[in-house]
């Protein structure tokens, strides 16, 4: 091997090390969950006194754990209990969890309905985005703005980034190119940014299958927590393909 050729390879493999090292392949981001509680709790008939009281937003953090082909999202664990109303709306959000196998594009969903853990088997919903032009710097990742639409009439906005190499993002949603650090639903009230991005760090053991909590994976499992819900919830009026829809949604 000549000279010249030898002194460009021997200077050019530090820079392609560099270059893949730049594409994240595990980590965690920590998510803050932001809530409009006075749009939310505007159709829950509460009092104006009752609203005066209560703070404008309600925040929680959600950690999601990934390596290139799975994730578990869940919320960050607390010391300290809430006293307003977020109980009201969803008394069991904080022991939800959501796992995802990319590969075999299945999830389990551990989902708290009356008091009780379920643990949920399902395929990965498909979302049809659209990619735009905007950009968005989210945790020092530059991300591009997208939009998508579920359940046929609820649009969600989403920001991504394609450093990360995980096509997933918070509350299950995914199919972008790369991983969502940004949401918002407008119907929701919520968003959801990453404040934390901690990459490269193996975390193989937080990302395992929820295995506590009833199944529901047989008909009869199934219209059962259909019809538990369907209580719950007080709209018995409501089929059981849009029960069956909330249930397995896309938001804990």
């Amino acid at each position: 091997m000549n000279r010249p050729l030898f002194l460009f390879l021997f200077f050019m493999v530090p820079f392609k090390l560099l270059a893949q090292q730049l594409f994240i392949p595990n980590g965690k981001i920590t998510f803050e969950k932001k809530i409009n509680m006075a749009r939310t709790m505007a159709g829950f008939g509460i009092s104006d006194e009752a609203k005066g009281s209560m703070k404008k937003y309600k925040t929680s953090n959600w950690e999601l754990y990934f390596d290139r082909t799975r994730s578990i999202y869940k919320a960050e664990k607390k010391d300290d209990t809430d006293d307003d109303l977020m109980y009201f709306i969803n008394p069991g959000e904080s022991t939800n969890e959501l796992y995802a196998d990319y590969a075999a594009k299945s999830r389990i969903l551990k989902k708290s309905i009356m008091g009780d853990d379920y643990l949920l088997k399902d395929t990965i919903p498909v979302v049809n985005w659209k990619i735009m032009h905007d950009i968005r710097v989210i945790s020092g990742y530059e991300c591009r703005k997208a939009i998508g639409r579920i359940n046929d009439t609820v649009y969600v906005v989403a920001f991504y980034t394609d450093e990360i190499l995980l096509r997933g993002g918070p509350e299950g949603f995914s199919g972008l190119p790369g991983m969502i650090l940004g949401l918002a639903i407008p119907r929701l009230n919520t968003t959801w940014f990453a404040t934390k991005v901690e990459a490269f760090t193996n975390f193989n053991n937080e990302i395992h299958p929820p295995s506590k909590g009833k199944k529901a994976e047989t008909e009869k499992e199934l219209k059962k927590l259909i019809e538990l819900f369907s209580r719950y919830n007080g709209n018995k009026k409501e089929k059981p393909e849009e029960i069956r829809k909330a249930i397995y949604g896309f938001v804990l």
